[in-house]
């Protein structure tokens, strides 16, 4: 069981409004509904979802249910929709609650640059007023970060994609390439880099042991959420059946979880990396969890080890600017993109006194992984 109070459910779906254009209506989305949303989600984003893979991502989170909304034309058709997908955040391990991520918001090809969008974000908001969630985040790209900020949203700070090159390779050199000729050049000296920051990770890590995790995470990993919690401003809790929902049975059966354990055989942590897909040689550090240095320094050079193995030729994994992760990562020999290459953080606080809102206005201070994004798989 989840530790938060239970988030208020969306009412029954009401029959439509209009939107503010009178062409379209707008309509809360149920169970009913993922059909619609499937075939518009295919229609607007190049990663395709199949539907036990939007259940599982609307219906199936333990914190709740998703809330989302499409916007129909006058024949029915689902053109626009919106996603907010529910989280249990902390501000230094207390005032726990349910807060809202942006997930899916998305307006078919043939409908876009009408307005469509101001309508559902607004109806959105209203809703994660009325369910209690005191804020909603989000990760909009540099093309749409405008459109929310005009909103009302404020722009906290920004995510950039690092990247660690385990073998200088063809497939490493292609993927290099991607950030420049500067970046392209730098592919060998990058991979030296790694290569020591790993022997230091070893020595560190060498007290600890990491061994596939299997089957579901173990009941200790809440205890180690905790104090995890106590350490930063803001944190999205882990317990065991958020991350047995969120990594062991995504859909893409992408992730391997390594458990990392002490001399004693003490649970010490984890580590969660997404292997790379067929024809790629790019994989993914996706979330780590360890108190301890030691620990830690396991995780991360178990994670590594095990896309090593599976014929990743770099490593990704995403980090706010300025944050613990970042620094984590560029300790590990990762390297930035270009300066263009970010995400921009944006924030909507329905409730300004509630201390979750004070502490989310600095993501510097957050522990965020790309576990923590609303994606399922990366890239």
């Amino acid at each position: 069981m989840l530790s938060a109070m239970p988030p208020v459910e969306p009412a029954s779906p009401a029959p439509g409004q209009p939107s503010a254009s009178g062409e379209l209506t707008l309509h809360d989305c149920g169970p009913g509904d993922r059909a619609d949303q499937l075939a518009l989600y295919n229609a607007c984003f190049r990663k395709t979802l199949d539907l036990p893979g939007l259940v599982w991502r609307y219906d199936q989170n333990p914190c709740g249910t998703t809330l989302s909304f499409v916007a129909r034309s006058p024949a029915g058709q689902a053109v626009s929709g919106y996603a907010c997908n529910p989280r249990i955040a902390t501000a230094r391990g207390e005032h726990a609650a349910v807060v809202g991520e942006t997930g899916d918001v998305m307006t078919h090809p043939d409908w876009r640059k009408r307005g469509i969008f101001s309508d559902l974000d607004r109806r959105a908001m209203a809703e994660a007023r009325r369910r209690g969630w005191p804020l909603v985040f989000g990760f909009p790209n540099r093309r749409s970060a405008h459109i929310f900020l005009e909103l009302g949203w404020t722009r906290i700070g920004t995510l950039r994609p690092w990247t660690l090159v385990l073998r200088a390779d063809a497939a490493a050199r292609a993927e290099r390439a991607k950030e420049g000729r500067l970046a392209l050049w730098g592919t060998g000296l990058a991979e030296g880099r790694a290569r020591r920051a790993r022997h230091r990770t070893r020595a560190r890590g060498a007290g600890f042991a990491t061994t596939p995790l299997l089957g579901g995470f173990p009941a200790e990993v809440d205890a180690l959420s905790r104090r995890l919690e106590a350490r930063f401003a803001w944190m999205i809790r882990r317990e065991k059946p958020y991350l047995d929902w969120r990594f062991l049975r995504a859909p893409s059966g992408l992730h391997r979880a390594l458990s990392v354990r002490d001399g004693a055989g003490r649970f010490a942590g984890y580590c969660v990396v997404q292997l790379p897909r067929p024809g790629s040689a790019v994989g993914y550090l996706v979330d780590v969890l360890a108190p301890e240095d030691g620990a830690l320094a396991a995780a991360l050079d178990g994670g590594l080890a095990t896309l090593e193995q599976a014929g990743a030729s770099v490593v990704q994994a995403t980090a706010i600017d300025g944050s613990w992760w970042r620094d984590v990562l560029v300790g590990q020999g990762f390297v930035a993109p270009r300066r263009a290459n970010h995400l921009t953080i944006i924030l909507h606080v329905h409730d300004g006194a509630h201390p979750l809102a004070a502490a989310a206005r600095d993501p510097r201070g957050w522990y965020f992984t790309d576990g923590d994004r609303d994606d399922e798989t990366m890239g």
